[in-house]
Formats: structure tokens, C-alpha cells, sequence
């Protein structure tokens, strides 16, 4: 029989074990090396339902409340229509997002739409997904979108550029589009995903696994098993991976300038 998890409203109320708030720490050291949110910003976190996206709206809230500075927070989640999220679900993730103190929208949209013309993969999904976060964005006057991707994405997504696009290539802890309207924030850059599985696990976080087609089959789950053999010959690969890029921050570059 599983232990009954523990209550996330322990953590909101301040009991906090050690290698929770490393997490927390790790997602602020991210955020703070690219100066990724400043005071009085307004900061929608794309909301999956999974247990990444969870963990930073988890994190992002609760740091709120330790900084000299303040923040708003909302949350966006997109329900396929094709794959609709259950009622339940739908309940518990509107309590979670109430206690996080966030504001919390969802929006019914295909994920097959016509534009496709019939055609579906990785590449597609994701640009769908981009485009209804954007809009949204847009039309509410919000500039910056948190992404919950961690250091583990990072190097699935180098591993995937090296060895089948040939380019040294990743996803950017900020990302600038439409000449700096809009970026991309990654505050969980520095943090392994085994720290919000641990989490997931741990904690009754109403985490939903995304549906997917290609959830066990695509190129990045196959990468997975990969990356994890190369942290057996070194328990730092995905830091080294991380250490051979040198990102630098446009939200940094736009403030110095002014």
C-alpha cells in the first residue's frame, strides 16, 4: 500500500525540508543570473498540468513571499478539446492555483486543428502551443511566459541539435521573439528533473501527465535512458552541457541599455 502523500499546504505554510528549498534556491539562482523578473512584473506561467509546470508555479509562489519586490502571477492551461481534462481534475487544479495565490485560466482549444491538414508531430504540437500562449499574451499585455523546462530538457534538446541537426544548438533560459515584445523565461534552468518527480511523488500536487501520441516513442524519450548513462560516467554531464553554452540575457541587455 502507498504512504498517504503529504499536504503541498505544508510547504505554503512554511515547512519546508532542506531539499525542497534547494529547489526553490535553484530556481531563484536561475532567474537571478539572467535577471529574468523585476518588480511589478506580470508573469504567465504555461501550465501543463504536469508536474514540471506545477513545481514552478510551487516555486515561483512561494519565493514571492520572501523577496523585497513583488510580482504578479497567472497561469494558463490549454484543454485539448480532443483530450479534455476530467471534471476532478479540472477542481483540484483551480484549488491548487487558488492556494498558490495565482490567477488561473483554461482555455479550450484543438489540438488537431485544420491548419494541420491532417498532418500531426512533435514540432506542430509545440508551435500550436506557442501560438495560443502568444496570442494570449498579447492580447492580455503580458511580456514575459515562464516555461517549465529544467536542466534535463536543456540537454535532451542539445543532444537532439548535435547528433541530428548538426548544430550546437538549445533552448535559451530567456528567449526574445518579436524584437523583445515577448520572452520566454526558464527559471527551472538549473534544476534536475529527479528534483520534481521527488516532488510529484512526495506531495499531493495534482499533477496530470499531458496526452501525448508520441509520449514514449518520440526522439526525447529515447534520449532519456542516454542521458542517464552519461551521468553514470560523470554525475555532472548535464552541468558540463549546460557550462558549454554562454547564454546571454536580452531581458539584461534591454535594462542596460535604457
Amino acid at each position: 500500500m502507498n504512504e498517504e502523500k503529504l499536504s503541498y499546504k505544508d510547504l505554503l505554510n512554511g515547512s519546508i525540508p532542506p531539499w525542497v528549498m534547494r529547489f526553490i534556491k535553484d530556481t531563484g539562482k536561475g532567474i537571478n543570473q539572467f535577471e529574468m523578473i523585476k518588480d511589478k512584473d506580470t508573469v504567465l506561467i504555461s501550465a501543463s498540468g504536469g508536474k514540471d509546470s506545477l513545481a514552478l508555479s510551487l516555486a515561483l509562489s512561494i519565493r514571492r513571499k520572501w523577496l523585497p519586490i513583488d510580482y504578479r502571477l497567472k497561469a494558463l492551461m490549454i484543454n485539448w478539446i480532443e483530450h479534455p481534462i476530467e471534471e476532478g481534475y479540472r477542481q483540484k487544479l483551480y484549488q491548487f492555483f487558488e492556494d498558490l495565490d495565482i490567477e488561473f485560466e483554461m482555455v479550450d482549444e484543438h489540438q488537431f486543428p485544420a491548419s494541420f491538414k491532417g498532418e500531426f508531430n512533435c514540432y506542430l504540437c509545440s508551435r500550436n502551443r506557442r501560438r495560443i500562449l502568444f496570442d494570449y499574451a498579447s492580447r492580455n499585455d503580458i511580456r514575459l511566459i515562464a516555461m517549465g523546462h529544467h536542466l534535463d530538457d536543456l540537454v535532451e534538446t542539445s543532444l537532439m541539435n548535435m547528433c541530428f541537426r548538426a548544430e550546437q544548438a538549445t533552448m535559451k533560459p530567456v528567449q526574445e521573439f518579436f524584437g523583445g515584445k515577448l520572452f520566454v523565461i526558464r527559471p527551472m534552468i538549473l534544476v534536475h528533473e529527479n528534483v520534481t518527480r521527488r516532488l510529484k511523488d512526495m506531495y499531493d500536487i495534482p499533477a496530470i501527465k499531458p496526452v501525448c501520441p508520441y509520449d514514449q516513442t518520440n526522439v526525447r524519450a529515447r534520449l532519456k535512458p542516454i542521458v542517464k548513462e552519461l551521468c553514470h560516467l560523470d554525475k555532472l554531464a548535464r552541468e558540463h552541457i549546460y557550462a558549454s553554452y554562454d547564454f546571454p540575457s536580452p531581458l539584461k541587455s534591454s535594462k542596460e541599455s535604457k
